[in-house]
């Protein structure tokens, strides 16, 4: 027979699971990129362009994962967004998407409410990483 453990350290070990699984980082939460792909279209894609060099009201997402925000040569990006210092790893494209973009970068010229259902932005963000 195998030993159990008491009762309050079960339900201690069993909190810090749930408690990881809430906490894990979307880095860490696969989406479903085709999903993702219909999710640009709906959310992004009267903005921005998937091909590399394509800006339109917004600049070209062609290798956003990865990419120092602010850094497309031909964009005429917000001094907030040049200066922010960001580098759009997937953490921080979370972070960017999930509230509004005025609030994320003071300053911003992006008009975004964000976008709060959380599966659609784990499936946007596994699209956006395929962008390469």
């Amino acid at each position: 027979m195998l030993p159990t453990r008491p009762l309050p350290a079960r339900l201690a070990a069993a909190g810090a699971l749930l408690l990881g699984t809430l906490l894990a980082s979307p880095a860490s939460r696969a989406g479903d990129a085709a999903a993702g792909k219909d999710v640009f279209k709906s959310e992004c894609a009267e903005c921005h362009s998937v091909k590399e060099g394509t800006n339109k009201k917004g600049p070209s997402l062609f290798g956003i994962v990865g990419r120092k925000a602010g850094s497309i040569g031909d964009f005429n990006y917000s001094d907030a967004m040049r200066n922010s210092g960001k580098t759009w790893t997937p953490d921080e494209l979370h972070g960017y998407l999930s509230q509004p973009a005025k609030q994320a970068v003071a300053g911003s010229k992006m008009k975004y409410d964000g976008l709060d259902n959380a599966k659609d932005l784990d499936d946007l963000l596994s699209y956006l990483a395929t962008l390469k």
